[in-house]
């Protein structure tokens, strides 16, 4: 099915070539993205400003594309899952999670996931689809929370390199001046390293950038990770080494730590071989249990350890605070149980 054409997601340059189609002045162009990305208006007869005829004729072209979420769960340490339909039907998931002063919106970026990762729940679905730019902006600004927000992260379903064009686009509309007007700084980007798409990202964007490592070795990487047999992480490691990442740009590296199969004294010389030179930091992630799943998390303990042996290595290394376990917060639980049950 065909997603119908919505006004919401069009950048300044396609709104002035609609304006110039339909007969519109070019400054109602920079009028109609007040209205959307500013205002948060997308219903072009609530634009008032623009004369009443051309309002008449965008209402009737273009769908609306802001849907109010269908769910949230909400746990005991605050973080709140919210499930969307896309305009194609499909589930997807944005978790809010706040913390003090801060509070951040992971977003997916497709529905479903291609990419095949063995720990992960959105990636046994399969990619159902990508998300328009529209669908993506759309977990942002229908969020009953969005004058709260402080960051944002791209680490929901879905692979955001396997979506570019999309991504991209959501990404200068949230940046830009005549759009949400939020700084690059306040924005990470998560990708298992798609390569051919790695080097557009970073010279499109100034976002930060994590990498999904899991495992340095890359036979032991492509047995969880699929995409290692595509594109190698030493070639991503490789790609990075040529941009800077010593100023405002941060690069990162999420590892989820699983018991006896990536944790030992090996993985860390090894990691601390592969990430030589490049000034990054580990985040370590505690793995939260996936029904069927064989990995589990090793204790407390185990991942201080861990954490202080990469940091001993001169790697900076932070163990990442898990979040909404009592609400299966990890991508892609709530959104498959959805998924499955009858209509």
């Amino acid at each position: 099915m065909t997603a119908p054409e919505t006004l919401y997601g069009k950048t300044p340059e396609e709104l002035d070539a609609l304006c110039r189609d339909a007969g519109m002045p070019r400054f109602a162009a920079r009028q109609i993205a007040r209205w959307l990305y500013v205002r948060h208006v997308e219903d072009p007869l609530r634009m008032t400003d623009i004369a009443a005829a051309h309002r008449q004729r965008l209402a009737e072209r273009f769908a609306p594309a802001l849907r109010a979420p269908e769910h949230a769960s909400v746990s005991a340490d605050g973080t709140k899952k919210y499930l969307f339909r896309t305009l194609q039907g499909n589930f997807i998931e944005s978790a809010y999670i706040p913390d003090g002063e801060r509070a951040t919106l992971c977003v997916s970026s497709q529905a479903g996931c291609r990419m095949g990762c063995r720990f992960c729940a959105t990636g046994r679905q399969g990619l159902q689809q990508s998300l328009s730019a529209a669908e993506i902006l759309n977990q942002i600004v229908s969020l009953p929370e969005r004058d709260r927000l402080t960051n944002l992260v791209f680490m929901g379903m879905g692979e955001p390199l396997d979506n570019t064009d999309n991504v991209l686009r959501a990404l200068e509309i949230i940046t830009s001046e005549w759009g949400f007007g939020w700084s690059p700084t306040r924005i990470t980007l998560s990708t298992a390293g798609v390569v051919p798409q790695l080097r557009r990202f970073l010279d499109s964007s100034k976002v930060h950038l994590a990498v999904s490592l899991h495992n340095p070795f890359p036979d032991e990487r492509a047995e969880i990770m699929p995409v290692e047999k595509a594109w190698p992480i030493a070639r991503v490691v490789d790609i990075l080494r040529e941009y800077d990442f010593t100023h405002q740009r941060r690069v990162s590296f999420e590892y989820i730590v699983m018991s006896g199969l990536n944790d030992s004294p090996r993985h860390i010389r090894e990691l601390s071989r592969l990430l030589n030179g490049i000034k990054c930091r580990i985040n370590l992630i505690r793995f939260h249990r996936i029904p069927g799943s064989p990995y589990f998390s090793p204790d407390d303990d185990a991942m201080i350890r861990f954490r202080d042996a990469l940091t001993a290595r001169g790697i900076q290394t932070t163990i990442r605070a898990s979040r909404g376990e009592d609400i299966q917060a990890a991508c892609g639980l709530l959104s498959t149980r959805m998924k499955n049950e009858p209509a």
